[in-house]
C-alpha cells in the first residue's frame, strides 16, 4: 500500500478557521485607520489656506468663499466652505464612519490663533483636533 501525501479535510478546515479568525480581528482595526487617515487627508487639504486667510484678514478683507484663500471648492476629500472665522471642510470619503462629517478650523480674532474641531468620533480625529 502507498503512503498517502496531502491535506485532510480536517486540517485545511483548521487552516481556514485561522483565517477567518485573523481576518475578523484585521478587518476593523483597517477600517478605522483608513477612516481615520480620511479625517487626516481633509485636514491637510484645508491647513494651508490658513496662510492666505491671514494674509487677507490683515487687509481687512472677509472671506466667503475658498478661492479667496487659494482652496478649492471641492477636492476628492471634501467640499470646502469658508466665513469670516472658519475654514470647514465636509468629509466625502467612503468610509462610512467619516462620510458627511467636518474637520473645522476656526481663528480667534483676539489672538489670531487656530483651532481645530470635527465632528468624527474622537479615536478617528488627526492629533491636535478636538
Amino acid at each position: 500500500m502507498k503512503k498517502q501525501q496531502g491535506f485532510t479535510l480536517i486540517e485545511l478546515m483548521i487552516v481556514v478557521a485561522i483565517i477567518a479568525i485573523l481576518a475578523a480581528i484585521a478587518l476593523p482595526m483597517y477600517q478605522d485607520y483608513v477612516a481615520k487617515s480620511q479625517v487626516t487627508a481633509g485636514l491637510a487639504e484645508i491647513t494651508p489656506g490658513k496662510t492666505q486667510f491671514e494674509v487677507k484678514t490683515n487687509e481687512g478683507s472677509t472671506m466667503s468663499t475658498p478661492a479667496q484663500i487659494g482652496l478649492s471648492s471641492s477636492t476628492t476629500r471634501c467640499g470646502i466652505t469658508v466665513s469670516a472665522t472658519t475654514i470647514v471642510c465636509n468629509l466625502k470619503g467612503n468610509a462610512a464612519k467619516v462620510k458627511d462629517k467636518n474637520v473645522t478650523l476656526t481663528r480667534t480674532a483676539s489672538t489670531g490663533t487656530w483651532a481645530c474641531s470635527s465632528s468624527v468620533d474622537a479615536k478617528y480625529k488627526p492629533a491636535g483636533c478636538s
